[in-house]
């Protein structure tokens, strides 16, 4: 009579243990099944993570062939990679050293290279700081530009472009003696610039597989031109950039130049160095105090913090 049931006792054992059985084994082959999941997300995680590193170096490496400007909009989306090219009107820049030839057929290769690095470095801060694209090097001469990617308006790009060239010139000057104790020039070096503002045609320049971000027209031959014209250690600009300006800095009086390719004489102004900015002063006065801004050479985010900071004293 107990035969029986112990016998289905028995067969119910063994289905449970059967089913634990499976169980264990479904748990473990989840486990390793997780585990190589795991180590699946693992080991793309670091393959994406050592692409990212490659990438943003490779980034870094071609940033230093492009102007930033030109290298934010692309990385941005703003700017695409494509043979095309539009009118604006651009304040462009030229500059080289004076008696260039010469110092290059007297130095060796090797200390030409670390001069002129030296020397290009120094004017690329300055351009940066004001806010110029960097157009090109071609040997000592450098090219830059103000209104393209982005413009202020043609008076202050044409300011800005000044104000970096007068920079320029000083640095030069406070670099005498430099050159003899680290590159044993017998000479100090001396830069000569041409400015001048136009219509140019900007873009991308080339074929489908080679494209130079650049500017070409009359506006930039003319700069050019100028830049040969001007005097070792001087700043000339043209007439259109002189009226863009003339409020602001101090020029001296008007040459006439024969430049090639024209017919006319072209009128050109050699900034006063001497004494180059003209200071737009304006006078905050108040009891027990007389504050002084030139608006010209602060942001107007400073000027309106200042005036809060004035409110508050009164």
């Amino acid at each position: 009579m107990d035969a029986v049931p112990e016998k289905d006792e028995f067969l119910v054992l063994k289905k449970e243990l059967t089913k634990l059985r499976l169980e264990a084994k479904l748990r473990k082959s989840l486990s390793a099944e997780l585990t190589r999941q795991k180590s699946i997300a693992d080991t793309a995680k670091a393959d994406a993570l050592l692409k990212s590193q490659q990438l943003a170096e490779l980034s870094a490496k071609l940033a230093k062939y492009l102007s930033p400007q030109i290298y934010e909009q692309i990385f941005s989306g703003q700017h695409n990679a494509e043979v095309k090219s539009y009118r604006k009107k651009l304040t462009i820049f030229f500059s080289d050293l004076v008696g260039f030839s010469t110092i290059s057929d007297e130095l060796e290769s090797e200390d030409l290279t670390n001069m002129l690095n030296f020397y290009l470095d120094e004017m690329s801060k300055i351009a940066l700081k004001h806010g110029g694209t960097i157009d090109k090097f071609i040997g000592d001469s450098i090219m830059v530009f103000f209104g393209d990617p982005q413009s202020h308006g043609a008076e202050k790009d044409a300011k800005n472009c000044i104000l970096m060239a007068i920079e320029m010139q000083k640095k030069m000057r406070d670099l005498d003696g430099h050159w003899g104790r680290h590159f044993s020039f017998r000479d100090n070096l001396r830069m000569r610039i041409g400015i001048n503002t136009g219509f140019c045609t900007v873009g991308n320049f080339g074929s489908n597989d080679r494209i130079d971000y650049t500017v070409v027209g009359g506006a930039v031959n003319l700069a050019s031109r100028l830049e040969t014209a001007a005097k070792a250690g001087s700043i000339l600009v043209s007439e259109e950039t002189f009226l863009l300006v003339n409020d602001k800095f101090n020029f001296d009086k008007p040459v006439h130049l024969n430049v090639k390719g024209l017919q006319r004489k072209l009128k050109a102004y050699e900034l006063s160095m001497k004494e180059s900015a003209k200071n737009n002063l304006t006078n905050y006065k108040r009891k027990g105090f007389n504050l002084e801004i030139d608006t010209d050479a602060i942001d107007q985010s400073i000027i309106e913090e200042l005036k809060k900071i004035i409110e508050k004293l009164e």
